[in-house]
């Protein structure tokens, strides 16, 4: 071929879509040597397929291996087009036509049409040569013949759908066609395993062929399936339901009717999801069922009803909203949806249905990865879910009393719903359509290899493909753009179908209809979430009355803020912060931009308000910080060289200790409130926030020892020395949110006389706790561990400290030491302490006796320090296995062991315990046991003081509280349970390792 020629045909190709020219000109010689074919008869139908140079890979592939296949084919023009259309769109289509070209002989014999239910039926139980509900033959090749026609038949249904005119609009059709063709293949398999385990042809011979037989098992298509809104490849969510007659009952039992039926059950899973030559179909999941996976796979109806009536939650009746039979026995499957509609539509009556319906919601969903969410078609916010989850709530709301909307597939339900009044003919029309856009672009891209994903492709050239083989764009970034208008209106009808007639019935409507409409508000707010529906009302009237620019920002955000609040921990207590917030900014300019152009802000405000009162009552003091929601660097925790530089800046601006001390507390206010933020938002450990909470307290005590000691020590005592020696949890750099401060004094008097030196270091003292006191967040300065405890004066000189420690000491305070770190007042001093407390806490010789004291006494902590009344096991400081215990076995072994081991001189609780470990003092599994007790313990404590604004040690009994600080430690909603059984699991196992390390 002349230069000339080849550019022509090059031009060609790329008119037809290709890219790879210069290999698909060697492709195209191939193939018209082998099959014997032209190169127009060829390329004639490539414009069809969405990948041409992917389509003709495959091709020459399969014709590599059976050309007689290929020119067969190529022969009718409609089998070729779908071949085109199939390979062009599906690599997995390719592969299967590879491992089976004789199936390509199915594009030329069967009709090209939609094949309906029956149809499906039939084709597939007669691959496995199905008779009277049993297959010919019971073995692995029963099963592979079945995926092959399945498959098949899958390439019929996608080959109508690649070819249609306009894909969009046949989404329901070939959703239905797919979920019938799971049915059906379900049905084939059921045959299998009726032949498999009752000794048929490579069967297994477990029960007699007439037990078998009048047994019967029906297979309850849940979500997707049973509302036949299947995707090309899908979980399968199914419910078993077993029985048989009377007769067939009182012959063989009860308990071996449910047998054979869980044995018929678990084969019928394995001939679709088992490992065999052909590859899985799809995974059959059936954790829908009653106690989920730690329930009997099969019951038998009774059994079911049995089950919803005295023990199922709301959420489990809601996960029968698209109940519907799929397989099996017809009339057991009609009898049992019967049985259970119903509870379906009571079970909006009850008083958990805001919980039960999230705990649907979250049944059917997955955390997606940030990487993901700009990908996510079905989970994130405008994708599927959010048209899936309005559907449901609004046909959950109002289905009790309306039957009419009682529908399980979800454009069937959006009809419904406009019928009956319920959504606008406008907003159900765009939901509608963004719907079936939305599964068109989720069905293109699981087509594409065959696989289950809901996620956009990311890169140009799977873009492209994608855009060709939805005939919604000719490009990629075209593609792209519509699913992301899509979201973005998806998103916004979501909001306003459920929240903006909450803000008509308190800000827009005429005084005459405002009384019903204000009753239907408040039944909705009760219905999300808001336990005083009517508090909520008058703080949404306040937001969004009048005709202020504040007030019309609010009225566009506030359907959306609703949502989000009602997602929280507490929607009632976040939406009134919120609006004291706004009284507070709400007519300041970049507050009104922020919440207008920032929804990541405002949902992050939502979060932190209706998630802990600590945030919200220090929010009200410092209303700027909201402005950190729109940045993450604002909101990261600031470093100590930065807060130090702003503490001497403010010593700098104020003559007056008073003055300074202010703007100093507000300083710490300001960081304590920060770091909350940030542990709400952001995914800080413990560590993090407790070295952040650490530092700003060491600012705060560096900045009050400063500016007391300029106000109390005249020039002429300046060579008086003094430091702060920071104990306990705050030496460890180990504060949580509400956690005292630890400390000792010390002084040298160096030229000033000793009894002068003592008496300016206790006004010191004195002047540090006055000025350190703030009642609203309360640093507690508490010197408790110092030398003789309570009765000892509360600062000592060095050399004091030096004969005491020489002469008197105990082991609790040798023990003490272990946590002793410098944070303020004079680095010579401090370093000198520090070489003494070394002496004392790292002995070279340890006195046995001292360690059965320090044993001794850590009983008698247990049983004298608890607060009366209080459950051991629920003590989160002092109950058994929790930090106490943690921190004693670790002081225990540095005390005996860390001059020996220099890893182990640490004030850090968790890289003494690793040193430890590595030292094989401590077993691997033991150490991972005792850090995960200390870890969640610390992570409880913060969570219950941020959770209510109050400290307390104890892990409370209240569920809701409970299930607010499961919240705030990213449990999902209505963990209560869960976190209890967490800490009491994980504190009895640390108890273990306790008792057999430290007394043992």
């Amino acid at each position: 071929m002349s230069a000339g020629a080849r550019s022509t045909s090059r031009s060609g190709l790329a008119r037809l879509g290709f890219g790879e020219l210069a290999e698909a000109e060697s492709l195209i010689a191939e193939l018209s040597d082998a099959a014997g074919l032209t190169r127009e008869q060829l390329t004639a139908e490539a414009s069809v397929a969405a990948d041409p140079d992917a389509a003709l890979e495959a091709l020459a592939r399969i014709a590599r291996r059976d050309t007689a296949a290929v020119r067969a084919v190529a022969a009718d023009s409609r089998a070729w087009t779908a071949l085109w259309a199939l390979l062009g769109a599906s690599t997995g289509f390719a592969d299967f036509y590879l491992r089976h070209p004789e199936e390509l002989a199915a594009l030329v014999t069967e009709s090209h049409t939609l094949p309906g239910a029956d149809e499906l039926r039939d084709s597939l139980l007669e691959s496995v040569g199905a008779s009277d509900g049993f297959a010919a033959d019971g073995g692995e090749a029963s099963w592979n013949a079945l995926r092959v026609r399945y498959r098949r038949m899958l390439a019929r249904i996608a080959s109508y759908d690649l070819l249609s005119d306009s894909p969009v609009d046949e989404i329901p059709a070939v959703a239905a066609a797919l979920a019938d063709a799971a049915g059906a293949a379900l049905e084939a398999s059921l045959c299998v395993a009726r032949t498999r385990i009752s000794g048929g042809a490579a069967g297994v011979g477990l029960f007699p062929r007439e037990q078998v037989a009048a047994t019967q098992l029906a297979i309850i298509g849940m979500g997707k399936a049973g509302a036949r809104e299947l995707n090309y490849v899908s979980d399968v969510d199914v419910i078993f339901v077993g029985g048989a007659d009377d007769a067939t009952t009182e012959a063989i039992g009860p308990s071996r009717v449910v047998d054979i039926a869980t044995r018929l059950a678990v084969q019928t899973m394995r001939g679709i999801s088992g490992t065999e030559i052909e590859p899985p179909l799809w995974e059959v999941d059936p954790n829908l069922r009653p106690e989920g996976k730690q329930g009997a796979l099969v019951r038998t109806l009774d059994s079911h009803l049995s089950y919803y009536d005295r023990w199922a939650k709301s959420w489990e009746f809601q996960a029968l909203l698209k109940a519907r039979p799929l397989a099996g026995d017809p009339e057991l499957g009609a009898a049992y949806v019967t049985a259970v509609q119903p509870k379906i539509w009571t079970s909006a009556a009850r008083e958990n249905f805001v919980d039960s319906v999230q705990r649907m919601r979250e049944r059917v969903t997955e955390h997606i990865p940030p990487e993901d969410i700009p990908y996510q078609l079905k989970l994130g916010p405008g994708g599927i879910r959010d048209i899936e989850f309005t559907v449901q709530l609004l046909q959950l709301v109002h289905g009790l009393s309306d039957d009419r909307i009682r529908q399980r597939g979800t454009l069937d339900a959006l009809d419904a719903l406009v019928t009956e009044g319920y959504i606008g003919r406008t907003e159900a029309s765009t939901f509608s359509t963004d719907y079936r856009v939305l599964r068109l672009l989720e069905h293109r891209a699981q087509l594409r290899k065959l696989s289950r994903t809901h996620l956009m492709p990311a890169r140009p050239d799977e873009l492209r493909v994608l855009a060709r083989a939805t005939k919604l764009d000719e490009t990629g970034a075209g593609v792209w753009a519509r699913w992301e208008a899509v979201k973005r209106e998806v998103r916004e009808i979501h909001v306003r179908l459920f929240y903006r007639p909450l803000l008509s019935a308190v800000a827009a409507l005429p005084a005459e209809e405002r009384a019903l409409s204000t009753t239907q508000a408040h039944d909705r707010l009760s219905a999300i979430g808001f336990t005083d529906p009517a508090g909520a009302l008058r703080h949404i009237a306040a937001l969004t009355s009048g005709l202020s620019r504040k007030a019309t920002i609010q009225r566009h955000l506030m359907p959306v803020m609703i949502r989000w609040f009602a997602d929280g921990v507490d929607p009632d207590y976040g939406l009134l912060a919120f609006r004291r917030l706004s009284e507070r900014l709400g007519n300041t300019p970049w507050f009104l931009r922020m919440l207008r152009d920032s929804s990541g802000a405002a949902e992050r405000l939502t979060h932190v308000l209706s998630g802990s009162r600590y945030v919200g009552e220090l929010m009200e003091w410092i209303p700027e910080s909201a402005a950190w929601l729109d940045d993450r660097d604002l909101l990261r925790p600031r470093s100590g060289v930065a807060l130090q530089q702003e503490a001497r800046a403010i010593q700098t601006r104020h003559d007056n200790v008073g003055d300074a001390m202010r703007s100093v507390r507000a300083l710490r206010r300001r960081e304590l409130l920060r770091i909350a933020m940030w542990a709400l938002v952001d995914t800080a450990t413990i560590e993090e926030v407790a070295q952040a909470l650490t530092t700003i307290t060491d600012v705060t005590i560096q900045a009050t020892l400063r500016a007391v000691r300029r106000e109390i020590v005249p020039a002429q005592d300046a060579d008086l020395d003094f430091s702060v020696i920071a104990m306990g949890r705050f030496g460890g750099a180990e504060l949580g949110f509400g956690s005292d401060a630890d400390i000792m004094y010390v002084y040298r008097a160096n030229s000033v006389d000793p009894q002068r030196a003592h008496a300016l270091a206790l006004q010191i003292v004195t002047a540090l706790r006055h000025y350190s006191e703030d009642h609203r967040v309360p640093i507690d300065l508490d010197a408790g561990l110092r030398p003789e405890g309570r009765n000892g004066p509360m600062a000592r000189s060095l050399a004091s400290y030096t004969e005491y420690y020489r002469r008197w000491s105990l082991s609790w305070e040798a023990q003490a030491l272990l946590r002793a770190r410098g944070v303020a007042g004079s680095v010579k001093l401090i370093r000198e302490f520090m070489a003494l407390a070394d002496d004392v806490r790292y002995p070279a010789v340890v006195d046995q006796q001292d360690l059965r004291e320090i044993r001794r006494i850590k009983a008698r902590v247990e049983s004298e320090r608890l607060p009366q009344g209080t459950d051991p096991a629920r003590h989160l400081k002092l109950g058994p296995g929790s930090l106490s215990d943690v921190e004693w076995l670790v002081q225990l072994l540095q005390h005996e062991h860390a001059h020996s081991i220099p890893g182990m001189r640490t004030t850090s609780t968790i890289e003494a315990l690793r040193a430890a470990q590595e030292a094989g003092l401590v077993p691997a599994i033991a150490a991972d046991r005792l850090a995960e007790a200390w870890r969640l313990s610390s992570r409880l404590r913060s969570a219950n003081t941020l959770l209510s604004g109050q400290t307390s040690d104890v892990l409370p009994v209240d569920r809701q509280r409970l299930d607010g600080i499961g919240r705030l430690l990213n449990y999902p909603p209505r963990s209560a349970t869960q976190v209890e059984e967490d800490y009491l699991g994980v504190t009895r196992r640390s108890r273990r390792v306790f008792e057999k390390l430290f007394y043992g």
